[in-house]
């Protein structure tokens, strides 16, 4: 064997003892431990090549490296808070029109993704500008975040927006700035999409007190979306101007396959509940178990992330990686069931009157874009945008064209709001 075939090897093995470790930290929940290890040796053949010729130290240096240079997730509003329902703390900013813009944290990779937010900002602000004029109360564009995510995943949208147009982005119980859930800490309610859904109304009552809403929502945001309209179908006929649902689903979560092998996607659904409650117990030794397979784990959150990985710039990537490492592995447990449960078709007609744009990547394997299909074909007046080559954090990934459909989402909605305070006048 020659020496390049031996450091080949090598770099193989390595990288599946790290899959191995994933799935050995499941072995108290018995044969369902080994659904980590065949999901994380998917991502081990990924990494290898990596291994191959860059050093552990200098990987992890690298890493480090692009959380100190990256400006991703630092652009800050006016904070607030607002007890949920079980007395959880549920944190919150606002930006308002006409506060700082931001530029120097605003600007999206040139590198690879092409284009910036700043460039767009000026634009986005000549084009909007007329479209809100001086109304009073102002729009305000409320932004839900996604699984595992916080509302740091909207840096691009929130860099292209602000100053120009009032935003308020929320973390989700458990994650972000928000509380743990009081109700899962104490054991009384397991978390549903419905129970987020009053969460998101919390929210809304506490910083958008008055004015036409713009709702924008991403995977998990989007189905915190549909379950306010299924519970307050009367506050959404009254407030909401336009809603924009990127890469979610309205339902049928337990029928996707994760990019998995068709024979094995029915036994990763059965499994994976009890594979994660198993986990969670052990969050400790499992969150010990993930830093120290960091190239692993980051391989796995490229796979799922980004359509297209190689035209990711490393700095958003990294950034994508650091949001989703930030979740604990019991709060991952605790949200994963209410997927299964999530069905909101029929909620949708909530939003059939108000423009709608329906957003997905092409190559996404959470919610793909069939599932935003079928939101569109239950808003018939909806923009349906599916975004060749781009993946689940699509907003990142592609920003620049996420950014000018919600724009232009932003222009139809104020011309709705006009309409619809006229017809009251």
């Amino acid at each position: 064997m020659t020496e390049g075939k031996e450091t080949a090897a090598k770099a193989v093995g390595a990288a599946a003892d790290a899959a191995g470790n994933w799935s050995r930290a499941g072995r108290h929940a018995g044969i369902a431990g080994a659904a980590i290890g065949v999901v994380a040796a998917g991502a081990a053949a990924g990494v290898a090549l990596e291994r191959m010729t860059v050093g552990r130290g200098m990987r992890r240096r690298a890493r480090l490296a692009l959380d100190a240079a990256g400006p991703y997730g630092t652009l800050r509003g006016t904070p607030g808070t607002v007890i949920a329902e079980d007395g959880t703390a549920l944190y919150y900013e606002i930006d308002e029109a006409g506060g700082a813009a931001g530029h120097a944290s605003a600007e999206a990779p040139k590198k690879r993704s092409g284009g910036s937010a700043a460039a767009g900002q000026g634009a986005y602000r000549k084009r909007l500008r007329p479209a809100l004029g001086r109304r009073s109360p102002e729009l305000t564009v409320v932004f839900s975040h996604g699984y595992c995510l916080s509302q740091d995943a909207w840096h691009f949208q929130r860099a292209a927006l602000r100053g120009t147009v009032r935003t308020v982005h929320w973390d989700q119980r458990s994650h972000g700035r928000s509380a743990r859930g009081l109700a899962q800490l104490d054991g009384s309610e397991p978390v549903t999409i419905d129970l987020l859904g009053r969460d998101l109304k919390a929210v809304l009552d506490a910083a958008a007190p008055e004015g036409p809403i713009v709702l924008v929502g991403h995977s998990m945001g989007g189905m915190t979306v549909m379950a306010l309209a299924d519970q307050f179908p009367e506050y959404v006929a009254e407030r909401v101007a336009g809603v924009a649902l990127i890469g979610t689903s309205a339902g049928r979560l337990s029928e996707v396959a994760f990019g998995l092998p068709a024979l094995g996607v029915k036994a990763f659904h059965r499994l994976a509940p009890g594979v994660l409650k198993a986990l969670g117990a052990q969050s400790e030794m499992v969150e010990r178990g993930r830093r120290a397979t960091a190239d692993l784990f980051a391989g796995i959150v490229k796979r799922y992330s980004f359509g297209t990985p190689e035209d990711v710039d490393p700095g958003v990537a990294r950034f994508g990686e650091r949001l989703i490492e930030a979740t604990p592995i019991d709060v991952v447990a605790e949200f994963y069931p209410a997927f299964a449960e999530h069905d909101k078709t029929e909620a949708l007609v909530a939003y059939d009157r108000v423009p709608a744009l329906v957003l997905a990547g092409e190559k996404d394997l959470i919610t793909p874009a069939d599932h935003s299909r079928a939101i569109a074909e239950l808003l018939p007046t909806a923009e349906l945008v599916c975004l060749p080559g781009a993946g689940h954090l699509v907003m990142l990934e592609r920003p620049d064209e996420v950014n000018e459909q919600l724009v232009s989402l932003v222009e139809r909605a104020c011309a709705t709001a006009r309409s619809s305070r006229s017809a009251r006048a």
